[in-house]
């Protein structure tokens, strides 16, 4: 690789690092600990990157809704890549397998569960568009299927190593439930290696709650 290549590669690193904080795959030999809380489960995963297009960890979530507890072996791959002089997009593909546990007074047997799914993007420096889709076996406890959208902007563009702001709008769709569709306003700030989002989801008055810590 030429001196130049490989100065353009490392202009490009800087200039998306970030808004790569919030993807599930981090740099090559980083850990990064997520949490997540919405309308229907909380999680929290820690992973280590051993390579730029791979994520491995356990992962810890609990429904609330169907009162099991889901502990796994968790793997994310990054499929695809595409740059642009003012954008980026990336495809990934993800799943999981471990063992379902009943709690909050659920009597049911512990049984293996498993799950997968994908998630996509697109952003430039003030727009973003997101999508996530998983589908979940968990045995007796239920099978679930939960696709999100969410669509953003940046009402300015901070400077590397600045706080940056986005304000999004996620739309949830849980076909099992009841309010299948519900919309969420959140804000997404982060800065350096610590990620954080909170919203209120407006249909079923729910609030939401992420975090990542990059190590």
């Amino acid at each position: 690789m030429s001196t130049w290549q490989t100065l353009m590669l490392a202009v490009l690193g800087c200039s998306i690092s970030m808004v790569a904080l919030s993807r599930p795959v981090s740099y090559t030999g980083g850990y990064t600990i997520i949490g997540e809380s919405d309308r229907q489960s909380s999680s929290v995963l820690f992973h280590y990157t051993p390579t730029y297009q791979s994520s491995v960890g356990p992962r810890l979530e609990f429904n609330r809704d169907d009162h099991f507890s889901l502990l796994s072996a968790h793997a994310t791959r990054l499929a695809k890549r595409w740059f642009g002089s003012d954008h980026q997009g990336n495809l990934y593909f993800f799943g999981g397998a471990g063992i379902a546990s009943g709690i909050d007074g659920n009597s049911l047997d512990n049984r293996f569960a498993a799950y997968g799914g994908v998630i996509a993007d697109w952003e430039t420096r003030s727009l973003f568009t997101s999508y996530r889709a998983r589908y979940v076996n968990a045995s007796h406890f239920g099978r679930q299927f939960m696709q999100v959208a969410r669509f953003g902007f940046a009402p300015y563009e901070g400077d590397t190593g600045a706080l940056h702001t986005w304000v999004m709008l996620e739309i949830d769709h849980r076909p099992s439930d009841s309010d299948s569709i519900t919309a969420t306003p959140l804000l997404r700030l982060f800065k350096g290696p610590m990620l954080l989002e909170a919203g209120y989801n407006i249909t079923v008055n729910q609030p939401l709650l992420n975090f990542t810590y990059r190590f």
